[in-house]
């Protein structure tokens, strides 16, 4: 049975004003799996004002009242973990073990979301004036647009709402059209249920065609103060465009071209397994994957073969199968996407050491190159699939120049035993987040979050999120009658 759904708007359930819908379709059989609302500008406006109508309101709600309702959600989206794997199976290809990943940590966003609520914010500062009091006060800001992408849908839905709400703010999402229930509406659903007051979170779910309309039109529109996005750097990229050209800040977290370095001193096994983590887990369709293995030559020929042996038994294909490690792209287009990269670097020299070939439908096998060198689109492009290069380094320092040689600066990874070593490295890698002896896809939600050069910039997690998503104002108290020139 289909599953119909329309927008979130003012806390009711709302068809689009054109009465359009759009299929969410299943990427492994490609059958319809749910419909949605198609909404429009018009849509937009109207899920504007009802995030600014209960703004007020909900800012002048007490922390403790707040983080109640947080609290609440985290227990009640745990509670929906198998209802949150079912959808994720059907809308975007997901494990269960993955789906599961993402309600454990989307959890853990919500319960330190709640206790950055009631933590101190601000600073007492000192005054010119004797007698007087000086304050810097966070507040928050009014609207705020949010878009949430699909690949890790319930964690990035929850990320892209926690903070802004937290931080007493009101918003307006636009989910992905590849995943609008598991990144906008379930996660709706929950915060709604925990007692969310009307209004204080609104959905927009659209048809792709009229994806950039909707979201220029969100940005666009006066009462939305800040913007918040997950997603690709190309529409990270116009995102940012649209919110500076309105004078508007935002929060960008956009792709990356992470590597995994393995040290001279690193335990074989431990990297065999942590690197094939690292680009597998979701089909390597997570913004911290491992694009790039670095290892020292000393271990290459020992590594190698057992990193493609292990990547070769990975099994392949339907999420429902509970053995199943690689499943399903979002699309069949993002695995031809995959499968072009591939057929580039294998015709200009790369050899394919497992994996490669064609796709069947949404399924790239996991695959492990070598050779891939600057001339080749892998070696710059972000991969987002079951692909990586693995890359033999001589010293430290070319490691480090392989590492940073990219237009992005998310994550990195470093295996060794040796953690002082570790460490001397990872201060030089050009990274916002670095892993010493542990994979690069790696998160906690009272971390700050975030890269940097084009992966983005601003930080989530923890008090960074809040502050991330308010305002400081400058605040005096004079104790005394100051004497005036004239």
């Amino acid at each position: 049975m289909t599953i119909t759904r329309d927008l979130l708007i003012g806390g009711k359930d709302t068809p689009a004003a054109s009465g359009r819908t759009a299929d969410d379709l299943n990427p492994y059989t490609g059958e319809v799996y749910a419909t949605v609302a198609a909404g429009g500008p018009e849509d937009v406006a109207r899920a504007v004002a009802a995030a600014d109508a209960a703004f007020p309101d909900w800012a002048a709600v007490t922390p403790f009242d707040r983080r109640k309702i947080f609290l609440t959600a985290a227990d009640l989206l745990e509670s929906r973990a198998a209802q949150a794997a079912e959808i994720m199976r059907h809308e975007a290809g997901g494990t269960a073990p993955w789906a599961h990943f993402n309600v454990a940590l989307a959890a853990n966003i919500l319960r330190e979301a709640a206790a950055a609520i009631t933590a101190p914010r601000g600073d007492v500062l000192s005054a010119q004036e004797a007698g007087a009091l000086g304050l810097a006060v966070r507040e928050p800001m009014g609207v705020v647009a949010a878009f949430a992408p699909w690949n890790a849908p319930v964690i990035l839905g929850v990320r892209s709402v926690a903070a802004p709400l937290a931080a007493g703010n009101t918003v307006v999402m636009k989910p992905s059209e590849d995943a609008p229930l598991a990144c906008g509406l379930f996660v709706a659903d929950v915060l709604r249920d925990a007692g969310l007051p009307d209004g204080v979170l609104n959905v927009v779910t659209n048809a792709p065609e009229d994806a950039a309309e909707v979201a220029e039109a969100l940005i666009a529109d006066e009462r939305v103060r800040m913007v918040n996005f997950t997603g690709s750097t190309g529409v990270g990229r116009v995102v940012g465009t649209h919110a500076a050209r309105h004078l508007k800040p935002a929060v960008l977290e956009l792709g990356g071209k992470n590597a995994v370095i393995v040290l001279d001193d690193a335990d074989v096994d431990y990297a065999v397994d942590a690197a094939a983590f690292s680009v597998f887990m979701n089909s390597g369709q997570i913004c911290m994957s491992g694009d790039r293995i670095l290892v020292h030559e000393s271990l290459a020929e020992e590594f190698t073969a057992k990193f493609t042996a292990k990547v070769a038994a990975l099994p392949c294909g339907d999420p429902a199968d509970p053995s199943t490690v690689v499943g399903p792209l979002v699309r069949p287009e993002a695995a031809q996407r995959v499968a072009a990269l591939v057929r580039d670097a294998v015709a200009k020299g790369a050899t394919v050491l497992t994996g490669g070939g064609d796709p069947e439908g949404s399924v790239h096998p996991a695959t492990v190159l070598s050779g891939v060198t600057e001339d080749m689109d892998l070696y710059h492009t972000e991969a987002f699939g079951p692909v990586c290069v693995v890359a033999p380094f001589a010293t430290d320092d070319e490691a480090i120049a392989l590492a940073n040689a990219t237009d992005h600066g998310l994550t990195c990874g470093i295996i060794t035993e040796n953690g002082t070593h570790g460490l001397r490295v990872a201060r030089r890698i050009r990274t916002g987040i670095v892993h010493v002896n542990d994979q690069s896809v790696a998160d906690e939600p009272q971390a700050p979050f975030g890269g940097i050069k084009q992966s983005g910039y601003g930080r989530f997690g923890g008090r960074w999120g809040l502050e991330a998503f308010s305002d400081t104002r400058w605040i005096t108290l004079a104790t005394q009658h100051a004497h005036y020139p004239f």
